[in-house]
Protein backbone atom coordinates (compact mmCIF):
# COMPACT_ATOMS: atom_id res chain seq x y z
CA UNK A 1 0.00 0.00 0.00
CA UNK A 2 1.57 3.26 -1.15
CA UNK A 3 1.62 6.34 1.07
CA UNK A 4 -0.35 8.35 -1.52
CA UNK A 5 -3.29 5.94 -1.17
CA UNK A 6 -3.30 6.42 2.60
CA UNK A 7 -3.37 10.19 2.08
CA UNK A 8 -6.20 9.72 -0.44
CA UNK A 9 -8.41 7.73 1.96
CA UNK A 10 -7.72 10.18 4.79
CA UNK A 11 -8.54 13.22 2.64
CA UNK A 12 -11.84 11.78 1.34
CA UNK A 13 -13.02 10.92 4.86
CA UNK A 14 -11.91 14.13 6.55
CA UNK A 15 -12.96 16.53 3.78
CA UNK A 16 -16.36 14.84 3.45
CA UNK A 17 -16.52 14.84 -0.34
CA UNK A 18 -14.50 13.99 -3.41
CA UNK A 19 -14.61 17.61 -4.58
CA UNK A 20 -12.95 18.94 -1.42
CA UNK A 21 -10.50 16.01 -1.39
CA UNK A 22 -9.52 16.95 -4.96
CA UNK A 23 -8.61 20.45 -3.79
CA UNK A 24 -6.55 19.21 -0.83
CA UNK A 25 -4.64 16.64 -2.89
CA UNK A 26 -4.34 18.82 -6.03
CA UNK A 27 -5.84 16.06 -8.16
CA UNK A 28 -8.40 16.10 -10.96
CA UNK A 29 -11.59 14.07 -10.48
CA UNK A 30 -10.43 11.45 -12.96
CA UNK A 31 -7.00 11.14 -11.27
CA UNK A 32 -8.59 10.82 -7.83
CA UNK A 33 -11.06 8.20 -9.04
CA UNK A 34 -8.25 6.25 -10.71
CA UNK A 35 -6.13 6.26 -7.52
CA UNK A 36 -9.11 5.11 -5.47
CA UNK A 37 -9.65 2.18 -7.85
CA UNK A 38 -5.95 1.28 -7.62
CA UNK A 39 -6.11 1.35 -3.83
CA UNK A 40 -9.16 -0.95 -3.81
CA UNK A 41 -7.44 -3.33 -6.22
CA UNK A 42 -4.38 -3.51 -3.94
CA UNK A 43 -6.54 -4.15 -0.86
CA UNK A 44 -8.80 -6.54 -2.75
CA UNK A 45 -12.10 -5.04 -1.58
CA UNK A 46 -14.20 -1.89 -1.68
CA UNK A 47 -13.21 0.90 0.68
CA UNK A 48 -16.31 3.06 0.33
CA UNK A 49 -20.07 2.55 -0.11
CA UNK A 50 -22.05 5.15 -2.05
CA UNK A 51 -25.01 6.19 0.11
CA UNK A 52 -27.19 9.07 -1.12
CA UNK A 53 -24.34 10.44 -3.24
CA UNK A 54 -22.00 10.27 -0.25
CA UNK A 55 -18.96 8.01 0.26
CA UNK A 56 -19.24 5.95 3.45
CA UNK A 57 -16.39 3.76 4.69
CA UNK A 58 -16.77 0.00 4.46
CA UNK A 59 -15.44 -2.10 7.39
CA UNK A 60 -12.18 -2.54 5.45
CA UNK A 61 -12.14 1.18 4.74
CA UNK A 62 -12.58 1.99 8.43
CA UNK A 63 -9.63 -0.23 9.29
CA UNK A 64 -7.48 1.35 6.59
CA UNK A 65 -8.49 4.87 7.63
CA UNK A 66 -7.51 4.15 11.23
CA UNK A 67 -4.13 2.85 10.07
CA UNK A 68 -3.65 5.78 7.67
CA UNK A 69 -4.31 8.30 10.45
CA UNK A 70 -1.71 6.70 12.71
CA UNK A 71 0.91 6.03 10.03
CA UNK A 72 0.67 9.43 8.35
CA UNK A 73 0.91 11.26 11.68
CA UNK A 74 4.06 9.34 12.57
CA UNK A 75 5.51 9.84 9.08
CA UNK A 76 4.81 13.58 9.14
CA UNK A 77 6.37 13.86 12.59
CA UNK A 78 9.45 11.94 11.42
CA UNK A 79 9.84 14.15 8.36
CA UNK A 80 9.59 17.25 10.57
CA UNK A 81 12.20 15.87 12.99
CA UNK A 82 14.56 15.16 10.10
CA UNK A 83 13.98 18.64 8.70
CA UNK A 84 14.79 20.18 12.08
CA UNK A 85 17.92 18.03 12.32
CA UNK A 86 19.16 19.09 8.90
CA UNK A 87 18.30 22.72 9.60
CA UNK A 88 20.31 22.54 12.79
CA UNK A 89 17.38 22.75 15.18
CA UNK A 90 17.68 19.38 16.92
CA UNK A 91 19.83 16.27 17.01
CA UNK A 92 22.80 14.65 18.76
CA UNK A 93 26.57 15.02 18.48
CA UNK A 94 28.58 11.99 19.62
CA UNK A 95 32.17 12.97 20.32
CA UNK A 96 35.30 11.47 21.86
CA UNK A 97 39.02 12.19 22.08
CA UNK A 98 42.22 10.16 22.06
CA UNK A 99 43.18 11.32 25.55
CA UNK A 100 41.20 11.83 28.77
CA UNK A 101 43.03 15.10 29.51
CA UNK A 102 41.51 16.58 26.33
CA UNK A 103 38.01 16.54 27.82
CA UNK A 104 38.76 19.64 29.90
CA UNK A 105 38.33 21.69 26.70
CA UNK A 106 34.70 20.72 26.33
CA UNK A 107 32.68 22.25 29.25
CA UNK A 108 32.97 25.92 28.13
CA UNK A 109 32.25 24.85 24.54
CA UNK A 110 29.19 22.87 25.61
CA UNK A 111 27.85 25.81 27.62
CA UNK A 112 28.13 28.19 24.67
CA UNK A 113 26.81 25.65 22.17
CA UNK A 114 23.75 24.73 24.28
CA UNK A 115 22.81 28.40 24.56
CA UNK A 116 22.63 28.53 20.75
CA UNK A 117 21.26 25.04 20.09
CA UNK A 118 19.26 23.94 23.17
CA UNK A 119 17.67 21.00 21.32
CA UNK A 120 20.97 19.43 20.25
CA UNK A 121 22.35 16.88 22.70
CA UNK A 122 26.10 16.38 23.16
CA UNK A 123 27.00 12.77 23.96
CA UNK A 124 30.58 12.29 25.16
CA UNK A 125 31.49 8.68 24.36
CA UNK A 126 34.12 7.91 27.00
CA UNK A 127 34.49 4.28 25.95
CA UNK A 128 35.84 5.46 22.59
CA UNK A 129 38.72 7.34 24.25
CA UNK A 130 42.11 6.23 22.85
CA UNK A 131 40.39 4.80 19.73
CA UNK A 132 38.32 7.71 18.35
CA UNK A 133 39.25 7.21 14.68
CA UNK A 134 38.34 3.53 14.79
CA UNK A 135 34.97 4.39 16.35
CA UNK A 136 34.39 7.21 13.86
CA UNK A 137 34.92 4.80 10.96
CA UNK A 138 32.57 2.30 12.62
CA UNK A 139 29.79 4.90 12.81
CA UNK A 140 29.84 5.02 16.62
CA UNK A 141 31.01 8.65 16.69
CA UNK A 142 30.12 11.80 14.79
CA UNK A 143 33.29 13.73 15.65
CA UNK A 144 36.70 12.76 17.01
CA UNK A 145 39.47 14.89 18.51
CA UNK A 146 42.84 13.41 17.57
CA UNK A 147 46.47 14.15 16.76
CA UNK A 148 46.76 11.17 14.45
CA UNK A 149 45.41 12.00 10.94
CA UNK A 150 45.02 8.46 9.62
CA UNK A 151 42.65 7.33 6.82
CA UNK A 152 42.58 10.80 5.18
CA UNK A 153 40.82 9.35 2.13
CA UNK A 154 37.76 8.66 4.31
CA UNK A 155 38.10 11.29 7.02
CA UNK A 156 38.32 15.07 6.91
CA UNK A 157 40.77 16.50 9.46
CA UNK A 158 40.17 20.12 10.51
CA UNK A 159 43.07 21.76 12.33
CA UNK A 160 42.35 22.90 15.89
CA UNK A 161 45.69 23.99 17.35
CA UNK A 162 49.27 22.86 17.94
CA UNK A 163 50.56 22.11 21.44
CA UNK A 164 54.08 21.47 22.67
CA UNK A 165 54.84 18.14 24.34
CA UNK A 166 57.24 18.39 27.28
CA UNK A 167 59.05 15.89 29.47
CA UNK A 168 58.03 16.21 33.13
CA UNK A 169 60.69 15.01 35.58
CA UNK A 170 61.57 15.14 39.26
CA UNK A 171 63.79 18.01 40.40
CA UNK A 172 66.26 15.23 41.35
CA UNK A 173 66.28 13.68 37.88
CA UNK A 174 69.40 14.01 35.70
CA UNK A 175 67.29 15.77 33.06
CA UNK A 176 66.13 18.48 35.46
CA UNK A 177 69.00 20.84 34.61
CA UNK A 178 69.03 20.17 30.89
CA UNK A 179 67.63 22.59 28.32
CA UNK A 180 66.31 19.75 26.18
CA UNK A 181 66.45 16.00 25.61
CA UNK A 182 66.34 14.02 22.36
CA UNK A 183 64.66 10.78 21.37
CA UNK A 184 67.71 8.65 22.17
CA UNK A 185 67.68 9.85 25.80
CA UNK A 186 64.42 7.99 26.42
CA UNK A 187 66.29 4.68 26.12
CA UNK A 188 67.79 5.31 29.58
CA UNK A 189 64.62 6.17 31.55
CA UNK A 190 61.42 4.71 32.90
CA UNK A 191 58.63 6.24 30.82
CA UNK A 192 55.11 6.62 32.19
CA UNK A 193 52.23 6.58 29.68
CA UNK A 194 48.46 6.65 30.12
CA UNK A 195 47.44 3.71 27.95
CA UNK A 196 48.18 1.22 25.20
CA UNK A 197 48.53 0.61 22.28
CA UNK A 198 51.77 2.49 21.73
CA UNK A 199 50.72 3.79 18.32
CA UNK A 200 48.15 6.00 20.10
CA UNK A 201 50.89 7.61 22.23
CA UNK A 202 52.38 10.60 20.44
CA UNK A 203 55.92 10.28 21.81
CA UNK A 204 56.08 6.70 20.52
CA UNK A 205 54.25 7.34 17.25
CA UNK A 206 56.40 10.27 16.13
CA UNK A 207 59.66 10.20 18.11
CA UNK A 208 60.55 6.68 19.29
CA UNK A 209 58.98 3.98 17.12
CA UNK A 210 60.15 5.46 13.76
CA UNK A 211 63.73 5.28 15.09
CA UNK A 212 63.35 1.84 16.62
CA UNK A 213 63.82 3.25 20.15
CA UNK A 214 62.35 1.93 23.41
CA UNK A 215 62.50 3.24 26.99
CA UNK A 216 64.39 1.21 29.58
CA UNK A 217 61.09 0.51 31.35
CA UNK A 218 57.45 1.31 30.65
CA UNK A 219 54.77 2.07 33.25
CA UNK A 220 51.13 2.27 32.17
CA UNK A 221 49.08 4.46 34.49
CA UNK A 222 45.81 6.07 33.29
CA UNK A 223 45.62 8.81 35.94
CA UNK A 224 47.70 11.96 35.43
CA UNK A 225 47.66 12.78 39.17
CA UNK A 226 49.08 9.36 40.07
CA UNK A 227 51.67 9.63 37.30
CA UNK A 228 52.85 12.98 38.66
CA UNK A 229 53.28 11.42 42.10
CA UNK A 230 55.61 8.80 40.57
CA UNK A 231 57.50 11.59 38.82
CA UNK A 232 57.89 13.47 42.12
CA UNK A 233 59.34 10.30 43.65
CA UNK A 234 61.83 10.15 40.77
CA UNK A 235 60.39 6.81 39.64
CA UNK A 236 59.90 7.81 36.02
CA UNK A 237 59.26 10.58 33.51
CA UNK A 238 56.07 11.45 31.68
CA UNK A 239 55.45 13.40 28.48
CA UNK A 240 52.53 15.83 28.66
CA UNK A 241 51.18 18.72 26.63
CA UNK A 242 52.14 22.14 27.99
CA UNK A 243 48.52 22.90 28.94
CA UNK A 244 48.00 19.49 30.61
CA UNK A 245 51.01 19.65 32.93
CA UNK A 246 50.52 23.27 34.05
CA UNK A 247 48.50 22.45 37.25
CA UNK A 248 51.23 20.10 38.47
CA UNK A 249 54.35 22.22 38.07
CA UNK A 250 55.99 23.16 41.38
CA UNK A 251 59.37 22.92 43.06
CA UNK A 252 59.29 19.13 43.02
CA UNK A 253 58.89 18.69 39.26
CA UNK A 254 60.52 20.31 36.25
CA UNK A 255 59.71 20.45 32.55
CA UNK A 256 62.24 19.82 29.82
CA UNK A 257 61.83 20.44 26.09
CA UNK A 258 62.06 17.51 23.71
CA UNK A 259 64.44 18.24 20.80
CA UNK A 260 66.29 21.55 20.38
CA UNK A 261 63.32 23.19 18.62
CA UNK A 262 60.67 21.43 20.68
CA UNK A 263 58.26 18.58 19.97
CA UNK A 264 54.90 19.87 18.76
CA UNK A 265 51.67 17.95 18.19
CA UNK A 266 48.91 19.08 15.84
CA UNK A 267 45.39 18.54 17.15
CA UNK A 268 42.50 17.95 14.73
CA UNK A 269 38.79 17.46 14.83
CA UNK A 270 37.85 14.63 12.49
CA UNK A 271 34.63 13.85 10.64
CA UNK A 272 33.62 11.55 7.79
CA UNK A 273 34.06 12.88 4.25
CA UNK A 274 31.13 11.01 2.69
CA UNK A 275 28.53 12.19 5.20
CA UNK A 276 26.30 15.26 5.07
CA UNK A 277 26.36 16.88 8.50
CA UNK A 278 23.60 19.19 9.81
CA UNK A 279 24.59 22.83 10.14
CA UNK A 280 24.90 22.66 13.93
CA UNK A 281 28.05 20.52 13.53
CA UNK A 282 29.77 23.45 11.81
CA UNK A 283 28.82 25.72 14.70
CA UNK A 284 30.11 23.22 17.27
CA UNK A 285 33.45 22.98 15.45
CA UNK A 286 33.65 26.77 15.20
CA UNK A 287 32.94 27.19 18.93
CA UNK A 288 35.57 24.54 19.77
CA UNK A 289 38.21 26.24 17.62
CA UNK A 290 37.42 29.60 19.20
CA UNK A 291 37.72 28.19 22.72
CA UNK A 292 41.04 26.51 21.96
CA UNK A 293 42.39 29.68 20.33
CA UNK A 294 41.49 31.67 23.46
CA UNK A 295 43.18 29.04 25.64
CA UNK A 296 46.30 29.11 23.47
CA UNK A 297 46.49 32.91 23.65
CA UNK A 298 46.09 32.78 27.44
CA UNK A 299 48.91 30.23 27.70
CA UNK A 300 51.13 32.46 25.56
CA UNK A 301 50.45 35.54 27.72
CA UNK A 302 51.27 33.59 30.86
Amino acid sequence: MEIRYLRLIKAIVEEGSITRAMDVLFLSQSALSYQLKEAELQIGTKLFFRVNKKLVLTPAGKKLYSTATRVLAELDETEEEIRRMMDGESGTIRISTECYTSYHWLPPVLKKFKSEFPNVEIEIVFEATHHPIEKLLAGELDLAITSNPEHPEQIEFIQLFSDEMLAVVSDQHPWAKREYVVSEDFQDVTLIIHSLPLDTVSIFRTQLTPKGLHPKKLIILPLTEASIELVKANMGVIVLANWAMKPYINGQVKVVRINPDGFFRQQYIARMRNRKYPVYFDYFIRFLREELRINAETETLQ
